[in-house]
C-alpha cells in the first residue's frame, strides 16, 4: 500500500481525479464527526483519530484483496498469480519448462519469478514474499513444507587447453594453485567452492571474480580459470572439460519449497504440482551425462489439483 503525504499523488496512484478523492474523505470525516487529516500541512498527515483509524482500515481493505483473491480461485485457475523463486542453476534448467508446460494449461495465471541464492529464498518463503521456491536445501526446516526433488554433484569445469582436462576425475586439492572462476557474492556455489577449499586446508586462487551462471562456461572456455559448477549446467564440448570430484564428491540437494503458515492458492498448488508431475514423467530437463541421481519426488498437495481451463 503506498504512503504518498499528497492528495493529488494519491489520486494518481488511485488512477482517480483528485476531487472525487477529496469528496470522498470529507464524506467519510462527516460520519465520524472529526477531521483525518491535517491539511494545512505539507506533507499532508494524519490527525490523532486517523491515526487510530488507519490500522482498520489496513485491515479491512486486506480483507477485500482476500476476497477479490478468492472469488479468482474459484473460477477454476482462469485468473490468479504465483511469485516463485529459484536459484540461478535452476532457474536457467528446470523452471523455464515446467513454466512453459504450466502457461498452457492455465494461460490466465500470471508469473513472477525471483531467482536469489537459496539464504535469501528461504528467507522470503519464511516470511510469504513467495509462493514457492527451488532452492538448495541441506535439511527441512520447521516452517517451510518441502519435498526433496534431486541430489546433484558439484563438478569442476576447465578449458580443454587446462593439464587437468587430461584427467575425467580429481580432488579439491588438485585446484590448489589453479586459478578459479568465483561466481559472484549471493550465489550458493560461491559460498561452496570457499567451504571445499577450507575443508581440504587450502584457499582457492581467484583469478576472476563476479561471474554469472550466464558467463562461466564462456569465461571458462577461453581459457581464464577453473570454475566449480552445477553438474546440471556443465556443459563438456570442444572448448571446456567437465571433471568429476572425488574423495569426497560435493553435493547438495535441490527442493521445492513453500511456507507452511500460509494455506497455498490454488494457483501455487497447480504449479507445485507440475514440478513433481514433470519430473516423475521426465526426469530431469538436461540431455548430458551427469551425476545427479533424480528423488522420485512426492507432492507438496494432500490431493490432486484438477485441470480446469
Amino acid at each position: 500500500m503506498a504512503v504518498e503525504h499528497q492528495f493529488t499523488a494519491a489520486a494518481d496512484t488511485l488512477n482517480l481525479a483528485q476531487p472525487s478523492i477529496s469528496a470522498q474523505i470529507h464524506h467519510l470525516e462527516e460520519v465520524l464527526g472529526t477531521p483525518l487529516f491535517q491539511r494545512g500541512r505539507r506533507p499532508v498527515m494524519l490527525t490523532d483519530a486517523g491515526l487510530e483509524l488507519l490500522p482498520l482500515a489496513r485491515r479491512v481493505l486486506s480483507s477485500l484483496d482476500d476476497v477479490v483473491h478468492g472469488v479468482s480461485e474459484v473460477e477454476g485457475l482462469r485468473r490468479g498469480h504465483v511469485t516463485i523463486g529459484a536459484t540461478p542453476s535452476l532457474g536457467v534448467t528446470l523452471l523455464p519448462i515446467v513454466l512453459a508446460r504450466f502457461h498452457q494449461r492455465y494461460p490466465g495465471i500470471s508469473l513472477t519469478i525471483v531467482e536469489r541464492d537459496s539464504v535469501v529464498l528461504l528467507e522470503a518463503l519464511e516470511s510469504a514474499a513467495l509462493d514457492l521456491a527451488l532452492v538448495i536445501m541441506a535439511q527441512p526446516l520447521p516452517m517451510l513444507d518441502s519435498v526433496a526433488l534431486a541430489v546433484e554433484q558439484l563438478v569442476v569445469v576447465v578449458s580443454r587447453q587446462d593439464p587437468l582436462a587430461q584427467r575425467d576425475r580429481i580432488s579439491i586439492t588438485d585446484l590448489e594453485g589453479v586459478p578459479m572462476i568465483m561466481f559472484r557474492e549471493g550465489y550458493d556455489l560461491r559460498s561452496a567452492t570457499f567451504s571445499a577449499f577450507a575443508l581440504a586446508g587450502l584457499a582457492p586462487t581467484v583469478a576472476l571474480d563476479g561471474a554469472e551462471m550466464g558467463s562461466v562456461h564462456s569465461l571458462v572456455a577461453a581459457a581464464l580459470g577453473a570454475a566449480i559448477v552445477p553438474s546440471i549446467v556443465a556443459i563438456d564440448d570442444e572448448d571446456v572439460k567437465v571433471l568429476y570430484l572425488e574423495s569426497p564428491p560435493l553435493e547438495r540437494t535441490i527442493s521445492l519449497v513453500r511456507p507452511r503458515q500460509h494455506a497455498p492458492s490454488r494457483a501455487a498448488s497447480a504449479l507445485s504440482l507440475e514440478i513433481t508431475t514433470y519430473l516423475n514423467e521426465n526426469g530431469w530437463p538436461t540431455s548430458a551425462s551427469l551425476d545427479l541421481s533424480l528423488i522420485r519426488p512426492g507432492s507438496l498437495e494432500k490431493e490432486p489439483v484438477p485441470v480446469e481451463i
